[in-house]
């Protein structure tokens, strides 16, 4: 094998990225190196390149929707194999033994590790992941049309969930995720509102073709009361106005790592048992439970693929709301 890799490298300063040959990644113990054929790319990778998430590892190697087959295995790694494909998300490895770790809440562990923020990322040849954090990949879907799934499913699955039994749902924010939990929920025999952007059509035909059952402008009242809504756009201005639109005892979600500030709003909109919560990262038995539905309910993720080395121009265009569904870095052609 090759000692050195292709990757694009984020240094701190501004929001640019770096193609460069670096050293190909070592397994330790527990971990298991991939050799990355996709890799989705997030709106959370703007918010780190933005400065908007801090304190990311330096010389940093973004992407956090990796896709790839296992080329080796360090010491004591079990369940896992030499061409084994599996998805690589977000939460990268977590203690196991702090209070939210014990309590099977994993996704607020005290000290945890990030995929593409805290430790490398998949926009490179190769990534090196903790294997308890490595899901099987349904094989109905191609490396492409399954790196969405990691991030932009993951979260969008754990937002859906958060909203209960809730039939009526309105989604703020149209893009990755929202096209994917669309999904779900119609399959699920659930109503789903979608709210994009004014002027935006390409979002508005994606909701609609994903299935939900009306799509109108953000800024608009919805035509019938919710009983939740999921935001994904993070515009903190969406959550008193989707207060607005959600019925008595009813739930906003929002899905996002980061937000803008919530503006103040009356309290009349928060009365009658109406709650905000938020998301925070996700669980394996999250990662597990979507890869069953994903293989049991055929998802359609809608993507544009580039090439590795045009990651800056994905971002671009994801900053600058050019695409419909999700961006994907095409890394190594698929085995």
């Amino acid at each position: 094998m090759q000692d050195s890799m292709r990757a694009m490298i984020f240094d701190g300063a501004g929001p640019v990225l770096r193609l460069a040959r670096v050293p190909v990644p070592r397994p330790g113990p527990g971990e298991v190196r991939i050799a990355v054929s996709t890799c989705g790319v997030c709106r959370t990778d703007l918010h780190i390149l933005d400065g908007e998430l801090a304190h990311p590892k330096n010389a940093l190697i973004p992407g956090h929707e990796i896709v790839g087959r296992v080329e080796s295995c360090g010491e004591g790694v079990s369940g896992l194999a030499s061409g084994d494909r599996v998805g690589v998300p977000w939460l990268g490895q977590t203690c196991g033994h702090c209070g939210f770790c014990a309590a099977q809440r994993e996704n607020l562990c005290d000290t945890p590790q990030f995929t593409g923020y805290t430790r490398d990322g998949g926009y490179a040849e190769y990534v090196v992941a903790d294997s308890r954090y490595c899901f099987p990949i349904p094989e109905r879907y191609d490396d492409v049309h399954a790196a969405p799934l990691l991030c932009a499913g993951l979260i969008g699955y754990r937002t859906l969930r958060m909203a209960g039994d809730a039939r009526r749902i309105g989604i703020y924010g149209f893009g990755a995720a929202a096209h994917l939990v669309t999904q779900i929920a119609v399959a699920q025999q659930r109503e789903v509102f979608a709210f994009t952007r004014p002027g935006d059509d390409a979002a508005c035909q994606l909701a609609r073709d994903t299935g939900a059952c009306w799509t109108g402008p953000s800024d608009q009242p919805a035509p019938r009361q919710l009983d939740a809504a999921l935001i994904f756009a993070p515009v903190g201005a969406l959550v008193p106005m989707a207060l607005q639109a959600v019925a008595k005892g009813g739930t906003v979600v929002c899905g996002g790592i980061h937000m803008s500030d919530i503006p103040g709003f009356p309290y009349r909109l928060l009365w009658e048992e109406r709650s905000i919560v938020s998301v925070a990262n996700l669980t394996r038995g999250d990662g597990l439970e979507l890869m069953e539905i994903a293989q049991a309910t055929p998802l359609r993720t809608t993507t544009t693929v580039y090439p590795l080395e045009q990651a800056g121009a994905a971002l671009d265009d994801l900053r600058a709301g050019r695409l419909a569904g999700a961006a994907v870095l095409r890394v190594a052609q698929a085995a």
